[in-house]
């Protein structure tokens, strides 16, 4: 069924858990998040990034992320991930997105607060959610570049809390130790500046960059108010390893909708197991 951004994190606040958002640049993608969340009976967010627009474009996935999302057996959220232009959002939104992030990190504190607000009358026109971001994240989907220092951009708890009076945003992405892509090596990731950032705010939390996290920081980022964590380029190797496996060992024709089965069976197993991580219940920490 599809549902908003805000309906899945009332879900996450009463569980004290988290709901995934991942990223579905292919049908392998969609279905085999969509199956994993099914399987699970578990809410789940299906997302589009604009960064992923020359893979599939928002015109075609969107149709095909509503529709999937409409017959599904649990509540889906059709989000628009990282979106950097207002008139891409609004193409979203116009196609029946419900729930958008307008990513305006790297721009001057108030330029993003007033394009926020933008983003939120636009948003309320439909009734979609909006998720926003303060402090920047280094790396990119998919990336291996992680030598950067992430604690020169970490999000300022008293600039959060500003941020949020001043837009009424239904989701925080802020940054505390992760990033886009793949680790390098372990992330570090500040605690209690998300429990900080959580309690002056009192907003839903989001941690971009999930993938590569340990299951010990997802359950103490939850315990801190993140309700949602995006998901995307672990799954997206897992599904390539997959592939990768089987062309090694296959003995006759290999076809396409052969790769396409394999990636989405990876795809399926590593979701599975993420958002059943995602979904345990935490004792609060503030």
């Amino acid at each position: 069924m599809l549902v908003t951004l805000k309906d899945v994190l009332e879900i996450a606040e009463e569980r004290t858990c988290a709901i995934g958002g991942f990223n579905g640049p292919n049908l392998a993608s969609i279905l085999g998040v969509l199956s994993a969340a099914e399987e699970l009976n578990a809410p789940v967010i299906l997302m589009h990034a604009q960064s992923h627009e020359s893979y599939m474009p928002l015109e075609v996935v969107g149709p095909i992320l509503l529709r999937e999302a409409e017959r599904s057996s649990v509540p889906v959220c059709v989000h628009l991930d990282h979106g950097v232009d207002i008139p891409y959002l609004e193409k979203a939104l116009n196609l029946g997105f419900t729930s958008v992030m307008y990513d305006g990190s790297t721009l001057p504190f108030e330029e993003n607060i007033a394009n926020t607000q933008k983003v939120i009358r636009l948003a309320a026109a439909k009734g979609a959610s909006v998720e926003a971001e303060i402090g920047v994240m280094h790396g990119a989907e998919g990336s291996v570049n992680h030598d950067e220092d992430p604690a020169s951009v970490y999000t300022n708890p008293e600039s959060a809390k500003e941020f949020v009076e001043r837009t009424g945003i239904d989701a925080l992405a802020c940054s505390f130790g992760t990033v886009h892509g793949i680790y390098l090596k372990e992330p570090k990731l500040d605690f209690d500046r998300v429990a900080k950032i959580r309690k002056l705010t009192g907003k839903p939390i989001v941690m971009h960059g999930g993938s590569g996290v340990s299951h010990d920081d997802y359950r103490k980022v939850i315990a801190r108010g993140v309700r949602k964590i995006n998901y995307y380029t672990y799954m997206a190797r897992a599904g390539a390893d997959n592939v990768k496996k089987h062309l090694a060992e296959a003995k006759g024709t290999v076809l396409f909708e052969h790769i396409e089965s394999w990636a989405m069976e990876a795809i399926h197993d590593d979701v599975k197991k993420t958002i059943s991580v995602f979904l345990e219940s935490q004792t609060p920490v503030v």
